[in-house]
């Protein structure tokens, strides 16, 4: 796991300048760092590369990247792992390429020489890989199929910068700070940012799945797999739910196998519900050692999973390790956010997120989790709630007729619940997917000017009649990759910890996506196949309760201390001095949240204080 920015520049640009970008990243790879730059030959053009390592297959110095082929011609610097490399390399030593160091870097490297670009297709792990054919003068950027691993690039005037975050983009001396409006209103929505886009202006997200060739100044762009093509190309799988179940544990089995090679100490996440469990019970399956398993808890009871975790440890016997986060402990992490999230995220569970990691670090190197096995099999409560909204069509039908002509937005903005806001999104399936956000966004529509709303997936709606499966599809390609992973890669990269997801194995992916939906939820016994696999590990009665989820009470935090968690960024001189807010919206919303405590009324103010938080950190200073 590791860190890696580059450029490929018509100007000449200062290896210290490259040290500079670079060093913003450090905490991505502290073991060592690699730097490659030369004038690219006939042109007026200059490449660099640069990668902080943090080592994890091969420790010695055999593992340095950027890695360069023995002719100078192929230069690879690359961030995450290829779980498959040992498969690929016994292909490439049966061909004769002789490999001088035990690390999956050099696999990409020869693979690149044997087959092309188009290698990337036997990779199976998460990356992001740059590589520079000097043969060709083009560099190429490639992301793992689901998006595990981050990557950013900057392009303007047929310059291009990248980087694992966007801080190294920012230090590039040619960047324009410039905020992308368009992208802040979207991520008032949905509290982040969807790719391709970024909250600057000119700067990306290379999507998942996505292949970008760079050469004499231009950009291509081409997915070489996608959530939607693996679905559409599916046949739906017509074993019985026995088959199935034995299918998907030994695909479960081989996944986390391949992600505990390691030559440093591996752990896990365990919260204690059914996708953590299920990971935990496969590694004490595969290993003889004692698995160390970890997980935060808080002193608000209705958040706390803490004694679940703790009960599903001691049958499993794992060694566990359980932090608590106080009030006081959150606030001290509030400043790290806009440091280690470079653009405005509010999923409020990487607070907890970022302790996890930190109390994780201190025994292993690298940590299991569970994440994905909600978007996967059905696991969220909002699948069956879209499913159940959508019922309610003609209903809202009647209301948008009404809503033509004497405006409801602002009588059901009033109204003491969301449902009824919701009503109006309920018509059609793309919008019963947003409702929550739309209705969200319909109780501050004043905030700013600019409005956006993310109908850039409608497309999804068509593939399938299924609420529930069209909901999955939308989070798989926007809330998974663009809020969970980017939560889960910022936190624990942030401590120098990498995170491995045997759930976003694409063979799973794609197995899961064969499924019937009655094998993933029957009756609204969501991810039943999960479940009937994690039963035969642990008793019935450790895993069977609501589901919680990661939550944090942030909410409660801000009520119960206003000023010492806003810091002053939500006041009125602020906000005017600033010019982005309209104050009037801001100083009502503050006043309803003194008032009456609400998750609604709570959640719109921490939405707006990450975002103030980030500002302050990258334009203010």
């Amino acid at each position: 796991m590791c860190g890696i920015c580059g450029f490929v520049h018509h100007r000449t640009i200062s290896e210290e300048i490259l040290r500079i970008m670079n060093q913003t990243i450090k905490y991505r790879g502290p073991d060592d760092e690699g730097y490659f730059q030369q004038n690219i030959e006939n042109t007026d053009m200059q490449i660099g590369l640069a990668h902080n390592r943090l080592s994890i297959l091969d420790l010695s110095s055999l593992g340095h990247q950027p890695m360069m082929s023995s002719d100078g011609n192929i230069v690879v610097c690359f961030n995450g792992e290829i779980y498959n490399y040992k498969q690929i390399r016994n292909l490439l030593q049966k061909k004769n390429y002789l490999f001088r160091s035990n690390c999956d870097t050099e696999v990409i490297l020869y693979a690149y020489i044997e087959w092309g670009i188009s290698c990337i297709n036997q990779f199976n792990g998460m990356f992001a890989i740059s590589l520079w054919d000097k043969r060709t003068n083009t560099l190429f950027l490639a992301r793992d199929r689901m998006g595990v691993k981050p990557l950013f690039y900057y392009y303007n005037e047929g310059n291009l910068i990248f980087a694992s975050e966007l801080k190294p983009i920012m230090k590039y001396p040619f960047f324009k700070k410039e905020l992308n409006e368009w992208a802040l209103s979207e991520y008032l929505h949905y509290q982040y940012i969807t790719g391709p886009d970024t909250i600057f202006k000119n700067t990306y997200k290379l999507e998942p799945g996505q292949l970008l060739k760079f050469s004499d100044g231009n950009i291509e762009i081409s997915p070489y797999w996608s959530v939607t093509q693996a679905y559409t190309g599916q046949t739906q799988s017509n074993e019985s739910y026995s088959d199935a179940k034995k299918h998907l544990k030994e695909l479960l089995l081989d996944s986390v196998s391949l992600r505990m090679i390691s030559d440093v100490p591996v752990g896990a996440f365990l919260s204690g519900g059914y996708d953590s469990t299920l990971i935990v019970s496969l590694m004490r399956e595969l290993t003889s050692h004692t698995v160390k398993t970890f997980t935060v808890g808080f002193n608000e009871v209705q958040y706390n999973e803490a004694q679940y975790a703790e009960a599903v440890a001691k049958q499993l016997g794992t060694e566990h390790y359980c932090q608590y986060l106080p009030m006081e402990k959150a606030k001290a992490y509030l400043k790290d956010i806009p440091l280690y999230f470079d653009e405005p995220m509010a999923d409020a569970s990487q607070i907890a997120t970022i302790l996890l990691a930190k109390e994780t670090r201190e025994y292993v190197t690298v940590a299991l989790s569970g994440d994905a096995g909600d978007e996967l099999f059905c696991g969220y409560e909002k699948y069956s709630k879209c499913y159940d909204l959508y019922k309610y069509k003609n209903i809202s039908k009647v209301l948008n007729w009404i809503n033509c002509r004497v405006s409801l937005n602002g009588l059901l903005g009033k109204a003491d619940s969301m449902k009824w806001s919701k009503l109006l999104y309920a018509s059609k399936p793309v919008d019963v997917i947003n409702a929550d956000y739309y209705a969200f966004w319909d109780k501050y529509r004043d905030l700013i000017n600019v409005v956006k709303r993310n109908n850039k997936y409608t497309e999804i709606s068509e593939l399938t009649e299924d609420m529930r499966m069209k909901y999955m599809l939308t989070d798989m390609i926007t809330y998974l990759p663009d809020d969970i992973l980017t939560k889960v890669d910022r936190a624990t990269m942030a401590i120098s910890l990498e995170s491995r997801m045997p759930f976003l194995d694409y063979r799973v992916v794609e197995y899961a996506l064969s499924l019937p939906m009655n094998y993933k939820c029957e009756n609204r016994n969501k991810k039943r196949i999960l479940k009937d696999i994690a039963y035969d590990y642990v008793n019935k009665q450790y895993l069977d309760r609501p589901k919680q989820g990661f939550g944090v009470p942030v909410h409660e935090w801000l009520y119960e201390d206003f000023t010492g968690m806003t810091m002053g960024l939500l006041d009125t001189d602020y906000i005017k001095k600033q010019g982005i807010f309209n104050q009037s919206t801001i100083k009502s919303m503050v006043s309803k949240l003194k008032k009456v405590f609400s998750p609604e009324t709570a959640r719109p103010i921490w939405t707006l204080l990450v975002f103030q938080m980030w500002w302050d950190r990258y334009f203010e200073n």
